[in-house]
């Protein structure tokens, strides 16, 4: 059938690629001058099944206010008047039990484990090249009892399937020898040798480009406006430049700006944005710089190294769509990195950078078909739109050709 896919970020391009494999024509829309150039820019890089407990937890809410003032908090809320976030925090409050943070981990390392074999498999079939490790992440702990939370939800993850171990401070070093001169900060660690690094931006680029060469058209610098409806069914999307564009089924990949397209549909989803940052890091032949991909759990940054760069991300902001660089959560992550690798050798300024992941309260996406049947979703990843990039668009690729998909999760959207 033909489909439409709105987006030309990670999740939409790889959405577009396993549909084109499952036989579809496939045209992807996007308001940018090429793939990968919003959300998918410059994140963590990280392939991160690791990652999976989510924001809201049962630890969650005496940090948060802790963290209240503070403008370099790895968690911050601006109080504003709005709507959607206020309904997005009493969402999130309400997935913050113990029972529901279990069943959320569950579901997410399901769904991660899948879309990184799916990784594995695409990486194989065709040798794309992404700045790509293979070296596992090490979570790093300078505070005891980070460490100790910690260790309860890794043991989650072991049980469904991530095989995070809890590792010495002198093991964390041994792993990765760049953290030798912060031995003194550290507590302990955990580790989870299969998880992977890598530039996301460049995977983007390199998928959308074979899968133009598997026929997939990709239309950029086009803005869809509207999603115009007709007894009950998506009829066409129309651009701003007054193009009506029909398929048969159509898929809405656009990140944070998902909810917005679809609202006047009826089809609300609990997205909201929450704004992430970065630092790029130009390395000298003699840094002294990670290759392992790092995750410092207290302050919420990631580590990856991405050839001769080291990427610094991390933070959440809830401050709707604004996308203004905030110089003191900037220079929170350079000086953050300083502290663990007082060595590290970089050359020129930072490249700083911000962009909108598509957060939900529970940290689930939401993939599937909405109730306009033709019309089929694939956002909200959060902070592991990356991670789960390859599973996602797969499993949306198999339930669009009506066959079920493998992983165990909730794929339906309401």
């Amino acid at each position: 059938m033909r489909v439409l896919v709105l987006g030309a970020g990670v999740v939409g391009v790889a959405s577009a690629w396993y549909l084109a494999c499952a036989g579809h024509e496939v045209t992807v829309v996007d308001r940018q001058p090429g793939a990968g150039l919003e959300t998918s820019f410059a994140n963590g890089g990280q392939i991160s099944v690791s990652h999976a407990e989510p924001w809201a937890n049962p630890h969650v809410l005496p940090k948060a206010l802790k963290w209240l003032g503070r403008e370099d908090a790895p968690l911050l809320f601006r109080l504003r008047w709005d709507p959607a976030l206020f309904r997005w925090v009493l969402a999130f409050l309400a997935e913050c039990t113990p029972g529901r943070t279990r069943e959320n981990i569950r579901r997410i390392v399901a769904l991660a484990l899948y879309s990184r074999q799916q990784l594995g498999l695409l990486r194989q079939e065709t040798g794309i090249q992404y700045d790509q490790l293979t070296r596992g992440i090490l979570h790093v702990y300078t505070d005891a009892r980070e460490f100790d939370a910690a260790q309860r939800a890794a043991a989650l993850m072991r049980e469904f399937g991530c095989e995070r171990r809890p590792i010495s401070a002198d093991e964390c070093v041994a792993i990765e020898p760049a953290l030798a001169a912060a031995r003194p900060l550290l507590v302990g660690g955990d580790y989870t040798a299969a998880d992977e690094s890598g530039d996301a931006h460049k995977f983007t680029r390199e998928l959308a480009a074979l899968a133009a060469a598997r026929g997939v058209r990709f239309r950029y610098g086009v803005a869809v406006e509207r999603i115009d409806t007709a007894g009950g069914e998506v009829a066409a999307l129309a651009t701003a430049g007054g193009e009506r564009l029909s398929a048969d089924a159509y898929v809405v990949a656009c990140a944070s700006w998902t909810p917005r397209l679809l609202a006047p549909l009826g089809v609300h989803l609990p997205i909201y944005p929450a704004k992430g940052y970065s630092a790029t890091l130009s390395l000298s032949a003699s840094s002294i710089a990670p290759t392992v991909s790092l995750t410092d759990d207290g302050h919420k940054i990631v580590f990856s190294r991405l050839g001769q760069r080291l990427r610094i991300a991390g933070t959440a902001e809830f401050n709707g769509y604004d996308t203004t660089l905030n110089p003191v959560r900037c220079a929170a992550l350079t000086q953050r990195a300083a502290q663990l690798f007082p060595e590290l050798g970089a050359v020129g300024t930072p490249e700083y950078w911000c962009g909108l992941r598509p957060a939900t309260p529970s940290n689930l996406p939401c993939i599937g078909r909405t109730r306009l049947g033709r019309l089929w979703v694939n956002a909200g990843h959060g902070t592991l739109g990356w991670t789960m990039a390859c599973g996602a668009g797969a499993t949306l690729a198999e339930l669009i050709s009506g066959r079920p998909p493998e992983p165990d999760f909730p794929f339906h959207v309401q």
